[in-house]
C-alpha cells in the first residue's frame, strides 16, 4: 500500500493533473455552455419545484 490512502491506485490516477486542460478540449464553446444552461436550468427549476410541492402538500392538510 503506497500513500497511506488504503488503496494502491497510483498508475490508474497519473492522468489528474492533464485532466482539466479547458483550453484544449474539444468542441469547448459547446460543452461549456451546454454545462452553464444545465447547471442554471437545474438550479431555477429545483426551487420552483419544491415550492410548489410544500404548497399543494399544506393545502391538502
Amino acid at each position: 500500500m503506497g500513500g497511506g490512502h488504503g488503496h494502491d491506485s497510483e498508475p490508474f490516477y497519473m492522468h489528474a493533473k492533464h485532466m482539466y486542460n479547458l483550453d484544449r478540449m474539444k468542441h469547448q464553446k459547446l460543452k461549456m455552455s451546454l454545462g452553464v444552461w444545465t447547471c442554471f436550468a437545474i438550479g431555477a427549476t429545483v426551487p420552483i419545484f419544491v415550492v410548489i410541492f410544500q404548497q399543494k402538500k399544506t393545502a391538502s392538510a
